[in-house]
Parts: structure tokens; C-alpha cells; sequence
């Protein structure tokens, strides 16, 4: 019995550990907007006007210019939010941003088109490897130890400003 207890207390303790790895915590300054540039592969999060950290990234794979419509392969230009959390993301952990904005919808059915969705700042693939700079559909991609830092230090409803 003894022998058992220790097995099962053992495999629960590396499934912890395992587990908790990907979720970091963070106690530093409120990360109260975050800066986006996709010229420079630049993104900011800021505490009022200071940077807290800053992180290299990978865009959509047609980068230039603001998202149209969806599969135009590019990352949105101006004023959005954290909208959600993914825990489960198929790219490590994940961010989600509020586009489409109702102008964003405007501009996409005046052109008969669908506005897309789900843009993310995300991990890395969880089934393999991004092979290429600008590979997503138009998230923003950061390395997996800087999504996790990003997922503890961000809160729903920040502000995310993503410029050209």
C-alpha cells in the first residue's frame, strides 16, 4: 500500500511540474497597454509610459498594410484590446485581440467580404516547427517562453495598439 502511495503521489508531482511549467505568475508593475510594431517586429508592454518588456515577433504572412478581409494573411493596424485568454491554444498558450472592430466590419462588407477573426499574440505551433519568418495567418507569433511571460503579465482588457 505504501509502495502504491508513493507511485501515484510520485506521477502526480511530475504531472504538476509538467503541467505548470507553461503558466507563469507575475507580481511586477500592471501591464496597462501594450504597443505594437509590426515595421520594427517590435511589440511593447508598457506601465503607463514605461516599457516593462519587449519582444521580437513574427506577423502574417502578407505583413504590409492593415487586415481587409480574412486570408488576406495580415495583421490588423490600430486600436483593439485583450478580449481572451487561451489556455489550450494549438500555438502553446494565446492571446486574443478584439478585431474585427466595428469599422473593420464596415469596411469588409462594403467590399463583400469577410472581416476574419480570431487574431491572436501566440506561441509557437504545438505540432511542429514555424520554419519561416511571417508564417501565421495574421496573429502576431512570439517564441514559447515569451508567450508565457506575456499570458501571466496581461489581462483581459488591456490595450493594444498595433501600428504599421
Amino acid at each position: 500500500m505504501k509502495r502504491r502511495t508513493f507511485g501515484l503521489g510520485a506521477v502526480a508531482s511530475l504531472a504538476l511540474a509538467g503541467c505548470s511549467s507553461k503558466y507563469k505568475t507575475y507580481d511586477g508593475p500592471e501591464v496597462t497597454s501594450i504597443v505594437v510594431n509590426k515595421g520594427q517586429r517590435r511589440m511593447y508592454l508598457l506601465h503607463q509610459e514605461k516599457v516593462i518588456k519587449n519582444y521580437r515577433f513574427h506577423l502574417g504572412f502578407n505583413p504590409t498594410g492593415h487586415k481587409l478581409y480574412r486570408g488576406d494573411g495580415r495583421t490588423p493596424e490600430g486600436l483593439y484590446y485583450v478580449d481572451r485568454r487561451n489556455p489550450r491554444s494549438d500555438y502553446h498558450l494565446s492571446v486574443g485581440i478584439s478585431y474585427p472592430n466595428a469599422e473593420d466590419i464596415e469596411r469588409a462588407r462594403a467590399l463583400g467580404l469577410d472581416p476574419g477573426g480570431d487574431i491572436f499574440i501566440h506561441g509557437e505551433p504545438n505540432a511542429k516547427r514555424a520554419s519561416k519568418r511571417d508564417w501565421t495567418a495574421g496573429c502576431i507569433a512570439v517564441k514559447n517562453p515569451d508567450i508565457e511571460e506575456i499570458y501571466a503579465m496581461v489581462r483581459t482588457g488591456t490595450p493594444v495598439s498595433l501600428r504599421a
